[in-house]
């Protein structure tokens, strides 16, 4: 009976997430505040990857989970005709608003990461930077990457690595609110184990990079990220006081653990995994 109860046991399996309320929930999440004031910080990432891609002149290019435009802007500023989306409309007009102000054309489509309304092998590059690897299935997302994907085209991605600053503040987050149980980490995106799972069979480059959130103090980011980055905005709103505070220190003390400034800045370097996926 031991033997039997023990065999059971191992095969069990924590049950499967509900992804379509997984990710209701974090399209609710990235809706609220206004990702855009930290998106526009990180504008270089686009600018690096884009450059990492051999981005040509004239290449049809896809920006997914685009945000406000990061890399969108990266590729137009290259004279690609550029394809900006992503499933929080705000955002989108919020890079609508930026290209018009530095007079590039681009379209601009509402669209899912995991159910991409475009024909296969459309676009010469696809790009994502910090966006599709917050999708619930990860397994749908990667294959409509490549599927949207050219044949000897490229996917540049850059990813959180989960030991980073980023990854760990996800990781501090989840301290006090839990996923739900069997929900794979955005993080893994991050690692080249995982890319390998997702992108089999397709030639893969990883290098691991450094973006630098320069802040005037610790205080300073943790308010622009608690007012308008929609994730740790929700966090705080669904904890009660007191935890709310335990979480502010926690958070304030990781910065504080990484914190290259000595001047009362906030200069804090957070590991990203640089992506060049090349489709057979």
């Amino acid at each position: 009976m031991a033997s039997t109860a023990t065999a059971l046991e191992t095969t069990t399996q924590a049950p499967a997430p509900d992804l379509a309320a997984l990710k209701a929930k974090q399209q609710a999440a990235w809706s609220s505040g206004n990702y855009a004031i930290v998106g526009a910080t990180l504008q270089i990432v686009g600018e690096q990857l884009c450059e990492s891609l051999d981005v040509r002149a004239g290449s049809r290019v896809l920006d997914v989970a685009a945000g406000n435009g990061m890399a969108s802007l990266a590729a137009a500023r290259r004279w690609c005709e550029v394809t900006s989306t992503d499933y929080v409309p705000a955002l989108l007009e919020r890079g609508r608003a930026r290209a018009e102000a530095e007079g590039w054309t681009m379209n601009f489509k509402e669209a899912d990461a995991e159910n991409l309304p475009f024909p296969d092998n459309s676009f010469d590059v696809v790009l994502s930077t910090f966006g599709v690897m917050f999708t619930p299935n990860q397994e749908r997302a990667a294959s409509e990457l490549l599927r949207v994907c050219k044949p000897k085209g490229k996917i540049g991605l850059a990813n959180w690595t989960p030991d980073g600053y980023i990854g760990q503040v996800f990781k501090t987050l989840g301290k006090y609110l839990p996923p739900p149980a069997g929900a794979k980490s955005p993080a893994m995106w991050g690692t080249r184990t995982r890319l390998g799972d997702l992108f089999a069979g397709a030639d893969i480059k990883t290098e691991p990079k450094h973006f630098h959130f320069r802040y005037r103090s610790i205080e300073h980011s943790l308010e622009i990220f608690k007012t308008y980055y929609g994730p740790m905005l929700k966090a705080f709103a669904a904890l009660e006081p007191a935890k709310q505070t335990e979480l502010h220190n926690d958070l304030y003390a990781l910065a504080v653990r990484m914190n290259r400034a000595e001047d009362g800045t906030m200069v804090v370097p957070s590991e990203y995994l640089e992506v060049v996926i090349t489709k057979r």
